[in-house]
């Protein structure tokens, strides 16, 4: 992995307005991502977890510029993608893909599958002969056999139509790919073939990956690093191992307390958090996190927290972990 930053963010907003209210006559804002700053390293794969809701898939979506974003800046490799030309944009989306949820409302069930895996070649006027290799080859990197090219998404298992998802997005061969949620509509006994088929390519490819997901025993499996996301705040970011065996923040405590373990005697216990999440038109002051904070004090409900470093590689934005900080704040 390389240490060269691939993809950056700084102070990233989306926030979506909905229709004045019929009662107070005011438009609501939903702060989906909220003042958001990652760097993503060239060959890693940064695991994005949070609850259902949280703005992970609506941050996945902003750095690829398919939603506007309300305020900051995209950074892929030197260039700003959120102030370059659409005509430029669509030159870079051959380097920026993304793996849907759902492979089966993703596939078009009126195409072949040789016909979806095209589909992005012809956008980019790919010469017919080049593009029939292409598809092959891409098919066995998938491991689905040719033959298959010229049948219906119906006709194939949930497993096999998301193999069919990553051979369309690695298609174009991109260097940068968020993963939404790519497993979450699979099997248990599918998911770790498509996990190890996904790492695999990763490192034939050379790709970079955002994992986005709401399982954390799959991100602990396939990620480099985690950020833990809240209410659309990055909360608490650091190398998977060092997460696992060592969460700062409260909330990921208890996410991590909700992983299922296989012995029942292993005396873990799960953290069941109490209170009530804000309500996302009406944010309360300081932390977001305090209504739910077991460790909650006076601080907590005026101030906001920052993301800060407290040890090396290991950031996390709470008061309890202030006193700790050893330098400069903000990633």
């Amino acid at each position: 992995m390389s240490e060269d930053i691939i993809i950056r963010t700084d102070g990233l907003m989306t926030w979506f307005t909905e229709k004045n209210n019929i009662f107070t006559g005011q438009a609501s804002v939903v702060k989906a991502v909220d003042d958001v700053s990652l760097k993503i390293r060239e060959g890693e794969s940064l695991g994005l977890v949070g609850e259902s809701g949280c703005g992970k898939s609506t941050l996945g979506r902003t750095i690829l510029n398919l939603i506007p974003a309300t305020e900051g800046k995209v950074f892929y490799r030197d260039e700003n993608l959120l102030e370059i030309s659409n005509k430029k944009m669509h030159e870079m989306r051959r380097k920026l893909q993304l793996i849907f949820q759902d492979p089966y409302s993703s596939l078009n069930p009126r195409m072949t599958i040789r016909e979806s895996i095209e589909a992005p070649l012809k956008v980019y006027h790919v010469n017919k002969r080049i593009m029939k290799d292409k598809v092959s080859s891409m098919m066995q990197d998938v491991g689905l056999n040719e033959k298959y090219l010229d049948r219906f998404p119906h006709e194939f298992s949930g497993g096999q139509r998301q193999r069919i998802m990553i051979a369309r997005a690695l298609i174009l061969e991109p260097e940068f790919v968020v993963c939404d949620e790519p497993v979450s509509a699979l099997d248990v006994s599918v998911r770790a073939q498509v996990l190890n088929l996904m790492r695999d390519l990763q490192i034939r490819k050379n790709l970079t990956y955002l994992f986005i997901s709401h399982d954390l025993s799959v991100v602990q499996y396939i990620s480099d690093r985690v950020a833990v996301m809240y209410l659309g705040e990055i909360i608490e970011l650091a190398e998977t191992e060092e997460i696992f065996r060592n969460p700062l923040h409260p909330y990921t405590e208890a996410l991590i307390s909700a992983i299922p373990v296989p012995d029942v005697d292993s005396g873990r216990s799960r953290i069941h958090l109490q209170g009530d999440v804000p309500d996302v038109y009406n944010m309360p002051a300081g932390c977001k996190f305090h209504t739910r904070c077991p460790y909650c004090i006076e601080r907590c409900r005026s101030e906001k927290p920052l993301l800060r470093e407290i040890s090396d590689g290991h950031f996390a934005a709470c008061h309890k972990c202030d006193q700790a900080a050893g330098t400069t704040a903000v990633l």
